[in-house]
């Protein structure tokens, strides 16, 4: 049992709950398939905003976007009322220029608006090309090269020790991002601090910027690499809402080890000309691509 009430109904949290403190999971029950309902409705609007903007990252936002789903639908703690709570799980979206997913879904909890969404990738609007935490309430971190997020992560998660917290850091990286140091570095050090609060999404789309990983640079097996890095991993099917929400309630209730879920994710999924199409890695669809995504999603 997650989120007990519709995604019309989020939006009006704020005054059912007068800035109180709670766990979504805690709070509200909604079934697996109401939780897929919010993801396709976060699609639409990915490709809505992409498409108006006539820039952006359509494919990885999709590929990304029911894990997030799931996340914010169960364990994550966040305050709609007041995203700067100190004691929040801290949500780092290190493969940021998918930020259409994180607006998507802050949307739909609402804590941006309809117009902020729209007004995607303009100067000065509130939701960036890639996620700034200056800008966007909710927003955890600025992204713009790749490789940094876990880096960070490890970061909020000692600080969260220091400050004898009980929030949980969850970090999204691209598979492509693994081919940074940056990553193994901080996976090393993960380790040897024994960052227990500290977890870490990979989006295996098998996709990056230009091609498939395959033909640019093949990382191999990513879920053995960060347990010979002393992680604990779990292997998902990114798009399966049952096997999300397992491994992430096993990973926010085991603070013995960093977690590392390694998500099978297929690049524009939902989309059938944007599904493993390197192509739409940053491209908007035109506005008869539009019609027919919209078409699929509806």
């Amino acid at each position: 049992m997650y989120l007990s009430i519709g995604v019309t109904s989020l939006q009006t949290i704020n005054s059912q709950f007068q800035r109180q403190v709670f766990k979504w999971g805690a709070i509200i029950s909604q079934s697996e398939t109401q939780l897929m309902e919010i993801a396709r409705k976060c699609r639409v609007d990915i490709v809505e905003m992409v498409h108006k903007a006539g820039a952006g990252h359509p494919g990885g936002s999709l590929s990304a976007i029911d894990f997030i789903v799931g996340l914010y639908g169960t364990e994550f703690r966040f305050n709609v009322e007041n995203p700067d709570w100190e004691d929040r799980d801290r949500f780092i979206m290190s493969k940021g220029h998918a930020s259409p997913a994180v607006y998507s879904m802050l949307h739909q909890l609402g804590v941006i608006s309809k117009g902020d969404i729209d007004s995607f990738r303009t100067l000065g609007s509130t939701c960036q090309g890639h996620v700034d935490m200056k800008w966007t309430d909710g927003v955890d971190f600025s992204a713009g090269s790749l490789g940094m997020g876990l880096s960070f992560g490890l970061g909020c998660a000692l600080a969260a020790r220091m400050d004898s917290s009980e929030r949980n850091i969850w970090v999204m990286i691209g598979d492509g991002e693994t081919q940074e140091g940056q990553i193994w570095e901080a996976a090393m050090a993960a380790d040897f601090h024994k960052v227990g609060n500290l977890n870490v999404v990979i989006d295996r789309n098998r996709i990056q910027n230009d091609d498939f990983m395959e033909v640019q640079m093949e990382i191999g097996d990513i879920g053995e690499k960060f347990r010979s890095f002393g992680w604990k991993v779990l292997e998902i099917d990114g798009h399966n809402m049952t096997e999300i929400i397992n491994s992430i309630n096993e990973a926010s209730n085991n603070q013995s080890e960093p977690y590392a879920i390694v998500a099978h994710t297929i690049k524009g999924k939902g989309v059938s000309f944007m599904e493993n199409n390197p192509s739409f890695h940053g491209k908007a669809p035109s506005d008869d691509e539009l019609i027919i995504a919209l078409e699929e999603l509806s």
